[in-house]
């Protein structure tokens, strides 16, 4: 028999995967996010990118908070896009979100052609709490 894991699997209201796993998993204080998609609360892709983006970074603060920490905790976060070139919307949020030039997250965009679902972006994230 084996005792408790260190690993705990973290979930959010509003925004969960269609197969079976978290919306991140702790380990200490090292929190990593599975894809986060810019759905709504009711599961519906929104046609717009802005939209989208909006919904994504709201999923990414809630899922660090459910983990114990905040947005200042994030260190890492990837961006998928569908067209990089699009990256308006996503530097909208994330100046809103992190608009402290010289306390930012690192991050990198990446296009990916085939996302599923409507979507135009998606994203995640790594974020190390104390």
């Amino acid at each position: 028999m084996t005792g408790p894991s260190r690993r705990r699997s973290i979930h959010i209201g509003g925004f969960k995967h269609a197969n079976p796993i978290p919306n991140a998993s702790r380990i200490g204080n090292l929190v990593m996010s599975g894809v986060i998609l810019g759905r709504d609360s009711a599961g519906k892709m929104p046609d717009s990118l802005e939209a989208q983006c909006a919904n994504m970074f709201a999923h990414m603060k809630a899922t660090v908070e459910a983990a114990g920490g905040s947005t200042d905790d994030i260190i890492k976060m990837t961006v998928w896009l569908k067209d990089r070139s699009q990256r308006a919307p996503v530097n909208a949020e994330w100046l809103k979100m992190f608009p402290d030039e010289h306390s930012r997250p690192a991050r990198h965009a990446l296009q990916m052609d085939n996302m599923e679902g409507g979507a135009l972006v998606q994203c995640d994230f790594t974020a190390v709490i104390d």
